[in-house]
Order: C-alpha cells, then structure tokens, then sequence
C-alpha cells in the first residue's frame, strides 16, 4: 500500500473513532434524560440503538486488525492502531452502560431520594468523556492526566450519593407510612439508584481507562494504565 494511503487509512481510523465516541455520548445524554423524564420512549430508543454501536465496534475491530495484519505498523502507528482498539473497547462498554439507564428508565415507578443529583453525575462523566477523547484527537498529554485526576472526584460524589441512599434507609425516612406492597415497589427503585449510581461511576472508570491508552499512544508511557 503506499505511503499516502496508509496515511489516509490512519486518520480514517481516528475520525471513526472520534464519531463513536459522539454516538456514545449521545447515548449516555439519551439515557440520563430518559431517567430524569421517566420517557419510555425515549429509554426504548437508547436501548435499540446499542445495536449501532456494537456494529460499529466490530467495524472498527476489523479495521485495526486489517491495519496490524497487512501494513505491520511499527512504534508510534502501532501504538496508536492498539490504543485505538483499546478506546473502542471502553467506548462500547460505555454504550452498554448508557442502555442500563434506559432500562432503569423504563422500571422506575417513582422519584426517590432527590437529594441524589444523578444528572449531575452523569454530567460530569459526559464532561470527562468529551475532555478524554479531546485528548485522543489532539494527542494531549496533559489532558489524559487531567481525566485520572478528575476520576477521584467522581468516585467521592458517587460515594456520597450512595450514602445519602443507605443512611434514609437505615433511618426509615423513606418506609414510614408504607404497605408492604409499596415498600417492595419502594425497595426496587432504590436498588436502580444504587445501580444507575455505579453505573456512572463505571462511565467514569472507562473513561480513564480512555486516557490512559491515549497516554500511552502519544508517549509509549503505562503510567495510567496500572
């Protein structure tokens, strides 16, 4: 193949890539409204439409062995062709998490504990998203190490919001007043919270896992890795 070729064929694979991770993200917002606005229809879409990720996860995966098999790329274009594979990877099982919500979404009876901002969560975790794949596209060192750190901050609100779930249950602000009956409906939106909760924290963990391989393609460094 020749050289320009090969070339074009790289950019290709990062734009692709690039486009995936605005899908995804899509998805996720999908989700998070979904939720918010206990739309069923909308939670249905979000759930058809992982279909069309996972198409495109297994077009980008043939693309990538295409490029190692028949070009035998070597230092910073195979590491690029690896960490793009590995992106790809997290990118779909973000998708799969985006589909969770809209289930959540579709079997949710109630609001419960509004004290739990999950849109502020899940807003948080679209916003380290979109500065992990900046990174990608821009080869930012810096920003790859700004995601990591961010990932604490996450961890910290997702925490605190499953403590504000299991510290009314202990206290019974939630059950007074309630038949059994309600309080298994009760009990099964609180399991979703908790659910929805550590799904955004997982979105957050794919997403470094998102910086980590672009640190690793700009610099050959697996500091973030392990």
């Amino acid at each position: 193949m020749p050289r320009n070729e090969y070339q074009s064929k790289l950019s290709a694979l990062r734009s692709d890539v690039l486009y995936m991770s605005e899908v995804v993200a899509e998805r996720l917002r999908m989700g998070l409204d979904a939720l918010e606005q206990k739309d069923e229809r909308l939670a249905e879409e979000v759930i058809q439409g992982d279909g069309e990720v996972n198409r495109m996860y297994l077009d980008l995966e043939q693309d990538c062995i295409d490029l190692i098999a028949l070009q035998q790329p070597v230092a910073g274009d195979l590491r690029f062709i690896a960490s793009s594979f590995k992106i790809i990877t997290d990118l779909e099982r973000i998708a799969d998490l985006a589909t969770n919500l809209g289930g959540y979404a579709i079997d949710a009876e109630r609001d419960v504990f509004p004290d739990v901002d999950v849109q502020r969560l899940g807003d948080y975790t679209l916003d380290m998203l979109d500065q992990a794949m900046e990174a990608y596209e821009a080869d930012d060192a810096e920003e790859c190490y700004a995601v990591a750190a961010r990932d604490d901050d996450l961890d910290a609100m997702c925490e605190a919001a499953s403590e504000i779930v299991v510290r009314d249950l202990i206290e019974g602000n939630q059950l007074e007043g309630e038949d059994d009956e309600e309080i298994e409906s009760l009990m099964q939106d609180v399991s979703r919270l908790l659910l929805t909760i550590r799904d955004l924290e997982r979105v957050g963990d794919h997403t470094v896992n998102i910086a980590a391989r672009t640190l690793y393609m700009i610099e050959n460094d697996d500091e973030l890795i392990y």
